[in-house]
């Protein structure tokens, strides 16, 4: 049940993360924000470690296969898309299409066991969740 409610805190430190983000992106520029925001999360991150964690900062460069490293890159990545998609469709269509792409593509990586997740079999119903929740963005959509 914790994981639920984390997830619902993620969810929604995401959505409103977003507006916040394409508000800075107004007055500073698309870059200059996600510098912004990569640079305070990592002042937060250093803080956290130092009060709860401490564990070797070289540990990181053992993972193995070293792709895996690339989750900050990505997150730029994820940084620039969340503002730009926010900025075009607005906040309520953006985290539609963005959580629906998460969804799908956690489905799939768990599908064919990419990445090293265990490979899950195949399921009618998360199929049938798939098209409804997909149906859901197009009839969000159209309504609007």
């Amino acid at each position: 049940m914790l994981g639920f409610w984390i997830g619902i805190l993620s969810g929604l430190c995401m959505s409103v993360q977003g507006v916040f983000n394409t508000q800075v992106t107004k007055s500073s520029g698309i870059w200059v924000a996600n510098i912004f925001v990569q640079a305070t999360a990592l002042l937060v991150c250093i803080a956290a470690w130092l009060i709860t964690d401490r564990s070797s900062l070289t540990a990181v460069f053992k993972v193995e296969p070293k792709y895996m490293l690339l989750g900050g890159a990505i997150g730029a990545v994820i940084t620039y898309t969340v503002i730009k998609s926010m900025e075009l469709l607005g906040p309520a269509k953006a985290v539609m299409v963005i959580v629906v792409a998460q969804l799908l593509v956690a489905w799939l990586i768990e599908l064919f066991g990419l990445f090293g997740v265990e490979k899950q079999e195949f399921q009618i119903t998360r199929l049938i969740g798939m098209a409804l929740a997909i149906g859901g963005i197009i009839l969000f959509k159209w309504n609007s």
